[in-house]
C-alpha cells in the first residue's frame, strides 16, 4: 500500500465537503452515544453490524446526515469498533475508549469503492460536484480507498491510498554500520564521531508563539478577531511541523545514503515526555525515527533497535567494564578498569553500533565495516 497525499483548491464548492465533515463529526458522536446507552441497559458492547444497520435506517430520515455518503457512515462505525476493541484488549496499559469529538474539530470522511471518481488531469468528482487538485505526482495502481481531511486552517486535503506498484529501489552500497545515541543537547551524535545539532524549531519561535497565543486569548470569544487571531497562531505552530519535517526529510536521505545499516537505542518516549515535557516535543525523535524508517525501506537499507534496558553510557566501549551508577549530568567518565576517558554520548553511540552490528543480518550488506571514532 501506497498513501498520496494532495491540496484541493479553494473554491466555493469546498463549502460542501467541509459540511459533509461536520456532517461526519455528527453521525460519530451519535455512535458513541449509542454505545454507552447500549452498554447502560445491556451491559454488553454494540455489536458493528447492528449499528450500521441503525445509523442506515436513520439516515433515510435525516437530510443533514445524507450529506456523508453511505460507505463512509459505515467506515464511521468500523473506525468506532476498532478503537473499541483497542480498548478491550489494552485497557489495562492506559488505553481510554474513543470520546465524543466538537463537530468543528472533527477532521475527515473516508470513501472506499464508490462516491467518488477521477476524471483525469487534477479534476476529481466527489458526489454530484468536481474539484480540482495541486496534481504534485501522478496516482499509479489501483486506488483503495480516498479520504478528505479538514486542518485546523480550514484547508482540504484529498488522501490517496493505492496499491504499490513495483518501484526500482535507489540502493547505495556503502558497507558500513553506525550506532547513534540521542541526547537533549546533541540530537544525534555518530559512532564515528561526528555530531548533529538540532535547530529546535519550536524554541527559535518561541516568542512569536507565546504573542500570537496572547492576542488570541485577549479577544472577545466568538468574534472575528478571535478567530483571526486563533488562525494566526495555527499558522505560526504549522510553520513549525513544516520545518521540522523538512529537515527530518533531509537528514533521513543524508545518513541512509552515508550508511547501510544503522543502529539505535529504543526509547521511552512517554516517560522522557514526562520528565523534559516541551523539550522532547520539540526534537521529536519518534517522528524522526518513523521518516527513517520509511526512507531506509525505499533504499534498502536497514534501521535496526537494541534492548531499552542495555546500559550504553555505562558500558566502557574499550573493555566492557560496567559501571553501577552514571548520574546523568556527567557527560565525561575515567574507567576504572582501564582508565580511557570516555565521552557520555561517543561512547554510548559505539556500544549501540557494536550490539546493532551482533544482532542485524548481513544478508545483503557485504563485509560490513561498524562505523567507529578512532
Amino acid at each position: 500500500m501506497k498513501t498520496l497525499k494532495f491540496k484541493l483548491y479553494q473554491s466555493k464548492c469546498n463549502k460542501h465537503l467541509k459540511r459533509s465533515i461536520n456532517a461526519a463529526g455528527v453521525i460519530y458522536n451519535h455512535c458513541i452515544a449509542l454505545h454507552r446507552r447500549y452498554y447502560r441497559m445491556w451491559n454488553k458492547h454494540l455489536n458493528c453490524s447492528k449499528l450500521q444497520s441503525h445509523i442506515a435506517q436513520l439516515r433515510k430520515r435525516k437530510v443533514f446526515w445524507q450529506q456523508v455518503g453511505s460507505q463512509a457512515v459505515q467506515d464511521i462505525c468500523q473506525r468506532i469498533e476498532k478503537a473499541y476493541q483497542l480498548f478491550f484488549k489494552h485497557h489495562k496499559k492506559g488505553v481510554r475508549p474513543p470520546g465524543f469529538k466538537k463537530v468543528r474539530r472533527y477532521k475527515s470522511f473516508t470513501l472506499k469503492q464508490a462516491g467518488y471518481k477521477f476524471l483525469g488531469s487534477n479534476r476529481i468528482k466527489i458526489g454530484n460536484r468536481v474539484y480540482q487538485y495541486w496534481n504534485s505526482r501522478e496516482i499509479e495502481g489501483k486506488v483503495k480507498t480516498l479520504t478528505i481531511k479538514r486542518t485546523t486552517l480550514g484547508e482540504l486535503f484529498m488522501v490517496v491510498v493505492v496499491d504499490s506498484v513495483g518501484e526500482p529501489e535507489t540502493k547505495v552500497e556503502t558497507s558500513r554500520i553506525a550506532g547513534f545515541d540521542f541526547g537533549l543537547k546533541t540530537f544525534l551524535t555518530c559512532s564515528d564521531g561526528t555530531k548533529i545539532e538540532s535547530p529546535q524549531f519550536l524554541k527559535q519561535s518561541l516568542s512569536a508563539i507565546k504573542k500570537a497565543n496572547r492576542q488570541h486569548s485577549q479577544k472577545r470569544k466568538g468574534s472575528a478577531n478571535r478567530e483571526r487571531a486563533r488562525l494566526n497562531l495555527v499558522r505560526r505552530h504549522e510553520g513549525i511541523a513544516n520545518r521540522r519535517s523538512d529537515w527530518f526529510w533531509k537528514l533521513a536521505h543524508e545518513l541512509t545514503d552515508k550508511f547501510d545499516v544503522l543502529c539505535f537505542e529504543t526509547l521511552n518516549l512517554k516517560g522522557m515526555q514526562r520528565l523534559w515535557g516541551r523539550k522532547i516535543s520539540d526534537l521529536a525523535f519518534g517522528e524522526f525515527l518513523q521518516i527513517l524508517e520509511w526512507v531506509a525501506k525505499k533504499k534498502g537499507k536497514q534501521v535496526v533497535f537494541i534492548d531499552r534496558w542495555y546500559p550504553s553510557s555505562k558500558t566502557c566501549s574499550h573493555c566492557g567494564h560496567v559501571l553501577k551508577e552514571l548520574d546523568l549530568s556527567v557527560r565525561e567518565w575515567r574507567c576504572p578498569s582501564c582508565q580511557r576517558v570516555n565521552n557520555r554520548d561517543e561512547n554510548a553511540a559505539i556500544n549501540i553500533c557494536a550490539v546493532g552490528a551482533s544482532t542485524v543480518k548481513l544478508g545483503d550488506v557485504r563485509q560490513a565495516t561498524p562505523a567507529i571514532a578512532v
